[in-house]
């Protein structure tokens, strides 16, 4: 298959990566340890671990999941902590060992958490005190043997960690009671595990590294099989796509996404720990006053984020005032970027934000938008080195260039399957092996991919195909809105009509004048019918607007 976007392609930035540079995500980080030992590596409430420091406390986590726990290479081991240092040291830690990682939200109700341990078959779990008391809900449904509870400050110096632990617990009350009496504290891990050596496990590119939940939002979540082959090679493309803005030892980057999002954990956590970058964990980023407070105090030099969490940040008083004179890189992802958005960042910051497009189920990085670009463009940018993609129509047919289709895709970053679901990974994957991403994109003339709307959140008005990203795009324009859902609802005359939720910057905004803004902005059958607006939009924990919500408002 011809892959027209290779002109386009960054200078210097290959059309194809060596998948087997590295053998397994382990053998990155023992790379990463031994180039940039006394490098920061990842740092948190004005904590800091050397990439030594980091290492050895993965190496404690690893050697007491072997030994104390009796844990064999394949075991699945849930992690529900938020960005914490105990998270990347427990990630580490697992992988080390030999063990999968189930990554698994912190606000999961208990409902999704016993579906996830259920159905990962996890015989461990290692997890935050504050959600504890759901593990205790549904842990006695499920095949977990062991639970580690781990304190929000176990990781930090005393008395700062007693400190932290007492306020979060007796003075916020963020720790609901729970009662599981078998559990191990996290400290005791790490002590207990000091005093073992860590059997070496042999680990290669068809061994599963994670098993990483998606879906939950639209029905029961499915668990993408990331084997290390799909994170080796993710993590080699976007390193190649980023090397020209990197240098090695002397990055910091900001996480503020999850660290058990496929996003954040790629992009952030491994593609910066390869280039022996200096991670920032930021733990509530929904804090956005305190977030903006930490980010004024730190010489950050990149940032990954979604929309939702820039337009944030631009809205809080403070952020203007930021020295951003040492930012690069701004990667936006996980959901469309709105022009409006990027624009401010980019008149804030003078750092371009380029959009980036991905899934769970491809490791996740497909397109990335080239790091020189001036100004945003509006599209998900290119298909990355070793990557192809095509679109197709409803009949499986390749389409022309500029119509819509499918977006399918092939590369080594695609997943091996869903775990346990033959049949829901036959149904994704076409018969030539493509996999289906249920998004609708465009091509233009020059290889860019721009992404219309997801199949599923399509409105059809009249016969015309209306795709709410476009509307959201133009509504959110308006100086006196903030953000903005849309969706399509029954009409008897036209079939379906657009709805469109809509959150105020300004209290004073009538729903004539919006409707009027819009129809100046939009043909006839994309202008709303009802514009509601509400407090606050329906989301994921990453910020995600949760359109099925707003159906159901």
């Amino acid at each position: 298959m011809d892959r027209p976007w290779l002109n386009s392609y960054p200078e210097g930035v290959s059309a194809d990566i060596d998948v087997n540079k590295y053998s397994s995500v382990v053998e990155i980080f023992e790379k990463s340890v031994a180039e940039f030992s006394d490098n920061p590596s990842f740092s948190n409430f004005g904590k800091t671990l050397s990439y030594s420091e980091f290492a050895q406390a993965t190496t404690s986590v690893a050697a007491y999941l072997q030994n104390t726990l009796g844990l064999k290479k394949g075991d699945r081991v849930a992690i529900m902590i938020p960005n914490l240092l105990q998270n990347p040291v427990s990630i580490f830690g697992v992988l080390r060992a030999g063990l999968t990682v189930v990554n698994t939200n912190p606000l999961y109700t208990a409902r999704e958490l016993r579906h996830q341990l259920k159905d990962s078959r996890a015989r461990a779990i290692i997890v935050i005190e504050n959600f504890a008391s759901t593990v205790e809900e549904v842990v006695g449904d499920t095949d977990v043997e062991h639970i580690i509870v781990t304190k929000m400050g176990d990781m930090l110096d005393f008395p700062k960690s007693m400190l932290i632990n007492l306020v979060v617990k007796y003075v916020k009350k963020m720790v609901p009671e729970f009662s599981l009496p078998n559990a191990v504290n996290f400290k005791t891990v790490l002590s207990e595990g000091s005093k073992f050596n860590l059997s070496s496990t042999s680990l290669n590119h068809d061994d599963i590294a994670f098993l990483q939940y998606t879906g939950g939002t639209t029905g029961v979540a499915k668990g993408a099989m990331l084997t290390h082959k799909n994170m080796v090679a993710n993590m080699l493309q976007s390193a190649e796509w980023i090397k020209n803005d990197v240098v090695q030892g002397k990055e910091i980057v900001i996480t503020a996404l999850p660290l058990y999002h496929i996003f954040s954990l790629t992009a952030n956590c491994l593609v910066f720990m390869e280039a022996g970058a200096k991670n920032i964990l930021i733990t509530n980023p929904r804090d956005f006053e305190g977030f903006v407070k930490e980010l004024s105090s730190i010489p950050f030099t990149a940032m990954t984020g979604v929309n939702t969490l820039f337009n944030a940040l631009i809205n809080t008083d403070g952020f203007n005032d930021i020295d951003f004179s040492n930012l690069k890189i701004t990667l936006g992802g996980g959901m469309s970027v709105q022009p409006a958005v990027a624009a401010q960042w980019k008149q804030i910051t003078g750092c371009t934000l380029s959009e980036a497009f991905g899934l769970t189920e491809t490791s996740p990085a497909v397109c990335i938008n080239p790091l020189n670009l001036k100004e945003y463009n509006g599209s998900i940018g290119l298909p990355i080195p070793s990557t192809y993609c095509k679109l197709i129509n409803d009949e499986g047919n390749e389409v022309s260039n500029r119509e819509p289709g499918e977006l399918c895709i092939k590369g080594p970053q695609v997943m091996q399957g869903y775990w346990n679901l033959p049949e829901e990974s036959a149904n994704v994957f076409t018969a030539d092996g493509w996999l289906k991403t249920g998004d609708i994109a465009k091509i233009d003339d020059n290889g860019f991919f721009y992404i219309v709307d997801r199949i599923k959140d399509m409105i059809l008005v009249s016969g015309f195909n209306v795709y709410p990203n476009e509307i959201e795009n133009v509504i959110v324009e308006h100086e006196g809105v903030l953000e903005c859902g849309v969706i399509g609802v029954p009409d008897e005359k036209r079939g379906e009509a657009v709805k469109a939720f809509v959150v105020r910057k300004d209290d004073s905004l009538t729903e004539a004048e919006l409707l009027s803004f819009c129809k100046e902005n939009l043909t006839g059958y994309k202008t709303p019918d009802k514009i509601v607006f509400i407090q606050e939009l329906p989301k994921t924990n990453v910020g995600k607007v949760l359109r099925r919500e707003l159906r159901s408002l």
